[in-house]
């Protein structure tokens, strides 16, 4: 792997983790140092996490890892009830194999998941990635699978503020396994249902946990 690969994944897994909290600023000879690679591929990564949007210039102050605002929030979510909505729809007509068996299995058994994960809830959010993956590969349009993916960068900082929350995990995870057995079933508009339920209470949780959170509401 190039090194310029391996520090835009780095800085974009610190990003998206929040262990680069909002604000953090990045230096460049300090980032080279840590994440062991020269000025001139850590700038090929920045720049690409610019695009991203998970980098920002600041005046005064050099390249910031970008704020996720209540307003952002609110914005992500609009665009992801469109594209999301979409995608369960297409993937509760076209899928094929046994993808969406297995996941119905495994997120019935979330609650086990939980009390053994560890403390960053890697298990959980993992089967979280591996359903969205299943969506991608049923509905077989790289148009829409890129738009849901440039989201999902942004979405993994949001889910990541629910690590602490156990239950709200947990009833997470009830909402996806409605949507898989509606896409198990080739049941489209349950799946589209489904998914309305599922975001609703996704955003309400979200501007919940906003206010306990670094979060900065824009002005």
């Amino acid at each position: 792997m190039r090194a310029s690969e391996r520090a835009y994944q780095a800085l974009r897994d610190d990003i998206v983790e929040w262990r680069l909290a909002p604000g953090t600023i990045l230096g460049e000879v300090e980032q080279a140092a840590r994440l062991g690679v020269s000025r001139t591929p850590l700038r090929e990564a920045l720049s690409r996490l610019m695009a991203d949007g998970l980098v920002a210039s600041q005046s005064g102050r050099g390249l910031v890892v970008t704020d996720v605002s209540v307003d952002n929030i609110r914005e992500l979510f609009d665009v992801r009830k469109a594209l999301e909505v979409k995608a369960v729809r297409i993937a509760a007509r076209q899928h094929t194999g046994r993808a969406f068996a297995d996941l119905e299995r495994e997120f019935a058994t979330v609650p086990e998941l939980l009390a053994r994960d560890d403390g960053d809830r890697s298990a959980y959010f993992d089967l979280v990635r591996r359903f969205d993956n299943a969506v991608d590969d049923a509905v077989r349009n790289d148009y829409l699978t890129g738009a849901l993916n440039s989201l999902r960068t942004h979405l993994v900082r949001v889910r990541r503020l629910a690590k602490d929350n156990p239950e709200r995990l947990a009833a997470a995870a009830r909402e996806h396994l409605l949507i898989v057995q509606a896409i198990v079933a080739h049941d489209a508009e349950l799946a589209a249902h489904a998914t309305h339920v599922h975001l609703h209470y996704a955003l309400t949780s979200a501007l919940a946990m906003a206010a306990d959170s670094p979060l900065r509401a824009a002005n």
